[in-house]
């Protein structure tokens, strides 16, 4: 323990040394709703049981840097409530308001309870919560306790805790509303998970195409090869095909009056065949260009891919914390639940944009075929 914090604490009266000392995060309820939980720690802190000298009770303390987010005095009429594996609840009437504890394990949880109970059991044996809050003696003149809507009670009368004091949060209702929550967040992680399983049903189906979509483009790459090869016997045909040409001009020019309609005429067929070759060396060409720009384009493709793919990856990651995370906390965490539908729409955008390259692809691939 720091410095800082013994002094803090032999100021109130405690003992330096908790008498127990666990991990979670803590939350309070929503003093307007009495329906959800606020968070009051941003990570798991420490929430100890100290003894208080001053006013012999027990009390449990949990400081947030420099700020104290728990200081409940532990009454006879106070009870820690499960509600789930990992979570529990007591309501302090002094502070009107009611504490809920998240653990990283059940056992964690289950250690907090039993001491919480015999602490408890301590006080009752040993009446400290009657010295904590003064049962039994008149406050001083002038004096009266208020409840949050301001109207003064008689503290004898009302005795810390009592669920019938109406400052408190009716525990019961909190307790229906908070089953409510979680069993609304269990439903929505249940979707997420069922999501999670269609996402990778689709991103299987998403690598299956793309390895059909390569083995079409490495077919392609081939035709290509096969298609310079083609091109380059088409050019060096032409090049005779020129120079017969010119040697039979010639030779028809040298020799005007022999068999000069028959020359006239392979000349002309000779031709024709020039200008097919031509265009088949024009087509070849063009059909040679296309096929280069569409492995241009898979290429391109095929690396928004892979950007997209570990997209997901990080995506379903923080998926996952974000369920580790709900089943911390369990209960009221609408923060979780709005993350949830922003990752939601994040990797149906993801998905989106994987079918748009996918499609791309495909065409690309059809049309090279």
């Amino acid at each position: 323990m720091s410095g800082e914090k013994a002094i803090k604490l032999l100021k109130l009266g405690l003992s330096e040394q908790p008498l127990f000392t666990s991990r979670a995060h803590v939350f309070q309820i929503d003093p307007v709703s009495k329906k959800s939980w606020l968070p009051a720690s941003k990570q798991a802190v420490a929430v100890s049981f100290f003894f208080d000298n001053t006013r012999n009770s027990f009390r449990i303390i949990s400081v947030d840097g420099s700020k104290a987010i728990i200081n409940s005095i532990i009454t006879t009429n106070m009870m820690f409530t499960k509600t789930s594996q990992k979570f529990g609840q007591w309501a302090d009437s002094r502070a009107n308001t009611v504490y809920g504890l998240g653990f990283g394990s059940e056992a964690e949880l289950n250690k907090f309870v039993e001491k919480f109970n015999e602490l408890k059991e301590a006080a009752l044996a040993g009446g400290t919560d009657k010295k904590a809050a003064g049962e039994g003696k008149p406050l001083p003149n002038g004096v009266q306790e208020k409840e949050t809507n301001g109207s003064p009670r008689n503290h004898a009368r009302q005795p810390s805790g009592d669920a019938s004091n109406p400052g408190v949060p009716i525990l019961s209702t909190s307790d229906s509303q908070l089953k409510y929550e979680n069993d609304r967040l269990k439903i929505a992680l249940a979707q997420s998970s069922n999501n999670a399983k269609k996402w990778e049903a689709e991103l299987q189906t998403l690598k299956n195409n793309n390895a059909r979509l390569t083995t079409a483009l490495q077919e392609s790459t081939t035709n290509v090869e096969e298609w310079q090869k083609q091109l380059k016997l088409y050019k060096e045909d032409n090049t005779r095909l020129k120079l017969k040409i010119q040697e039979l001009e010639g030779h028809v020019s040298d020799n005007p009056g022999s068999g000069s309609s028959d020359m006239e005429q392979r000349l002309s067929a000779m031709r024709v065949s020039h200008q097919a070759k031509e265009q088949e060396v024009a087509d070849l060409t063009r059909k040679l260009q296309d096929t280069l720009h569409i492995k241009q384009d898979n290429s391109r493709l095929q690396g928004e891919l892979e950007e997209l793919r570990k997209s997901k990856e990080s995506l379903t990651a923080q998926v996952s914390e974000l369920q580790a995370k709900v089943t911390a906390t369990s209960e009221g965490k609408r923060v979780t639940s709005e993350q949830f539908q922003q990752l939601h729409s994040q990797l149906g955008n993801t998905l989106q944009q994987l079918n748009t390259i996918h499609q791309q692809m495909a065409k690309n691939a059809s049309i090279d075929i």
